[in-house]
């Protein structure tokens, strides 16, 4: 196993098109996250 020498070389490995679709995912489940933490999950409380 060689090592990338250079930043060019080691960036295209990193952003292949597999770990954009991830890292794309993954900032599209924390924006939820954050979005919707703040309001009450009205639904759980229809029963009562």
């Amino acid at each position: 196993m060689r090592l990338p020498l250079n930043l060019s070389e080691l960036f295209h490995k990193a952003w292949s098109k597999e770990n954009r679709w991830a890292f794309g995912l993954f900032l599209i489940i924390v924006l939820v996250i954050v979005l919707t933490a703040d309001s009450t999950p009205l639904w759980i409380y229809q029963g009562f």
